[in-house]
């Protein structure tokens, strides 16, 4: 089949089958058996006709009770090879249909090595989730389930027992709505994509029934389509990820059509020429940015009020005793006593003192340099081993505990105390001498490490190390810690950028693909790219940074009555955190200074654009003390909650896990914008 023909069927709004492309092609499913609909009817247009730009194909679906008439219009777009496509399905018939499934299906037929990218969801196909034994990252319980996976590109038997391997899920659960296939056709790589304007399911048989998106293997090739509800995963039909440790049941998904209906859906679809393998999200991801346009900044909490209320809870958490002074990761009143400093990950309690040296001048922080100093020196006292050191000091017991030493959380302990240190020496009323050989100890023990032949990290968590080592060697005067760092990133752009195996394990509790670890490598990435200037960190960077994007809301999700609704929350900016952990988190506004960075260097204004959303958007929901709790629950998707179905999950808030890392994270923000000499403070 040439290409303008496999182009010819997504332009002409997906024919079901792989036949001569003509302009309107429908499937409407009668019942539903074993959690997926069934008796398929299809029907093809019977007249065309051409209106200014749009092209109007119409046809009708006789069935024993009347008759559906069916339209699409369709026209080409400013954007190269996307197509808009308004579909509409009038049921003009005197009974209520029961049990219908409506959609809108792209084929793809003659593909190899297809495979899926489902923004928030599916890297394609999630194969370090997929493979890692959970035992080796302590925080995750060795029997929690594999996050989504579709399975079987060759037409072998899927684990339902079809010969269709499907990954289907609520709209909802997409942070830019499209599903997209990067493959080879006829040895030329390139990516299809179909984008949805999401919507709940009218006349749902669920309560709260969204339509569903996705893609599916066949024998004879691939679908990316769209259901008015029905989900699958896992080779499983009718079941979603509800919690962390588990899948839930979303059966019977049908909708029932009274007499003069009408339901309409818009989708642009989209091919793209793709030049490198695990590239070809990318399109797709712009082009959703592009319709979607979500970069209105207005209507969020003025962020230098934001900032203020940060601070005050920084210093709300500040606790010294015999012995020791620093942040207590959580507050008072949690819940647990949790009388821990933790250093980074999820503590980041040695982060205030960058924001301290950068900002506080303009904020009433209570003895910010005193604070530094004792903070700081005893951050210093940190006990080492070979593994490196301590990142947890319980001050009810009275020390640093021995068992939390992971180089993820000691990589960002580094990089928050050498940005601080930078700034501490060009004052002289701090003195950085017990930092600098603490800093020094630090950067030799993981340096040495990272060099020894036989490091080989399990996942992109290491990657953190790239940017303190690097500021290291400068801060320093250790090129030592130079070659470490880009040791460190070569490995990781060879594993990463074709995408077999995608950025992950970011986070301690990770078992799968995250946006934690793409963050890792961008800010190594650009870390390198600012000190040696070599182009390809830059393109290392651009990539990482795209994989971050695809985890952000670029659309506010319509929420049933709850907390989120009672406080008008809007879901723009906001990150997904994992394909594994599926609610919103604050976490994009750490990442938000890299992304003007890369708008800086590049000139693309939009990466500014989206760095100002993603951190005035996340100052929704706190409270009068400056604290928010990072599980925003927009999807059906809850972590800490105790329910046996999935009724008042979705549009609730769980604001208990409110670790110090939700403020440090908009501080440090702050402060690296105000470092670049962006005006923040009229956000």
């Amino acid at each position: 089949m040439r290409l303008r023909t496999l182009t010819a069927l997504i332009v002409f709004l997906g024919a079901a089958a792989a036949s001569p492309a003509t302009p309107g092609k429908w499937r409407i499913a009668t019942d539903w058996g074993e959690g997926w609909p069934t008796g398929w009817r299809e029907a093809n247009a019977s007249t065309k006709e051409t209106v200014g730009e749009w092209t109007i194909a119409s046809g009708t679906l006789e069935l024993p009770t009347g008759t559906w008439k069916l339209r699409d219009a369709y026209r080409p777009t400013g954007h190269a090879g996307v197509t808009e496509i308004r579909r509409q399905w009038h049921w003009t018939g005197d009974e209520t249909l029961d049990r219908v499934t409506l959609s809108f299906i792209v084929n793809l037929p003659e593909l190899r090595d297809a495979r899926p990218f489902l923004p928030g969801i599916s890297y394609y196909d999630n194969p370090a989730g997929r493979r890692i034994d959970a035992t080796r990252i302590s925080v995750i319980k060795a029997n929690a389930p594999p996050p989504p996976t579709i399975g079987a590109r060759d037409g072998s038997t899927a684990a339902n027992g079809s010969d269709r391997s499907r990954g289907f899920y609520e709209e909802h659960r997409y942070p830019l709505p499209f599903a997209a296939i990067e493959a080879v056709h006829q040895d030329t790589r390139y990516t299809f994509a179909l984008h949805s304007v999401p919507s709940p399911a009218r006349h749902g048989n669920r309560d709260d029934q969204w339509w569903s998106l996705g893609v599916e293997f066949t024998a004879q090739g691939a679908e990316i389509a769209a259901y008015s509800g029905p989900v699958a995963s896992n080779g499983r039909h009718a079941i979603i990820k509800g919690h962390q440790h588990a899948w839930h049941a979303y059966d019977e998904a049908w909708i029932t059509v009274p007499p003069d209906t009408i339901i309409e859906k818009t989708f642009h679809v989209q091919t793209a020429p793709t030049p490198h393998r695990g590239h070809g999200f990318r399109a797709p991801l712009w082009t959703s940015l592009a319709l979607t346009q979500p970069y209105n900044p207005e209507g969020f909490p003025a962020l230098r009020e934001v900032i203020a209320l940060k601070l005050a809870d920084t210093e709300n958490r500040w606790r010294e005793g015999p012995g020791f002074a620093g942040i207590k990761s959580f507050p008072s009143d949690h819940r647990a006593a949790r009388n821990w400093i933790d250093l980074a990950w999820a503590g980041q309690s040695e982060a205030y003192a960058y924001p301290y040296l950068q900002l506080g001048d303009r904020f009433d922080v209570v003895k910010p340099i005193d604070r530094i100093q004792r903070g700081y020196d005893f951050i210093a006292t940190s006990s080492f081993t070979e593994r490196g050191f301590s990142i947890r000091y319980d001050f009810a017991a009275g020390e640093w505990l021995d068992d939390r030493r992971n180089p993820l959380s000691q990589s960002q302990a580094m990089n928050n105390l050498l940005d601080a240190l930078r700034l501490a020496e060009k004052r002289d009323d701090l003195n950085t001498s017990q930092w600098e050989v603490f800093l020094r100890r630090a950067s030799d023990l993981h340096a040495e490490r990272v060099l020894h032949r036989d490091w080989h990290p399990v996942s992109t968590n290491e990657g953190f190390l790239i940017a303190p080592l690097a500021k290291a060697s400068a801060q320093l005067g250790n090129p030592r810690y130079l070659q470490a760092a880009i040791k460190a990133a070569e490995h990781y752009m060879a594993r990463h950028l074709s995408m077999d195996e995608p950025y992950w394990g970011g986070t301690l509790d990770a078992r799968c693909e995250d946006k934690e670890g793409a963050w890792a490598a961008l800010q190594g990435f650009l870390t390198l790219f600012d000190l040696t200037q070599d182009d390809r960190y830059l393109g290392a960077a651009q990539h990482a940074a795209d994989v971050i994007i695809s985890y952000v809301y670029v659309w506010d999700v319509p929420l049933p009555a709850g907390r989120l609704t009672d406080h008008g929350f809007k879901t723009r900016g906001w990150t997904s955190v994992s394909v594994q952990n599926m609610h919103l988190d604050v976490y994009g506004v750490l990442c938000a200074p890299a992304l003007w960075r890369l708008g800086d260097i590049t000139g693309n204004q939009d990466y500014h654009r989206l760095a100002r959303l993603m951190i005035v958007a996340c100052g929704q929901l706190l409270d009068p003390r400056g604290s928010q709790g990072e599980q925003i629950q927009q999807t059906n998707y809850a972590q800490h909650y105790d329910y046996e179905d999935l009724a008042g999950v979705r549009g609730d808030y769980v604001e208990s896990w409110n670790v110090y890392w939700i403020s440090a994270h908009f501080l440090v923000a702050a402060a690296q914008l105000d470092e670049m000499g962006v005006a923040w403070m009229e956000w």
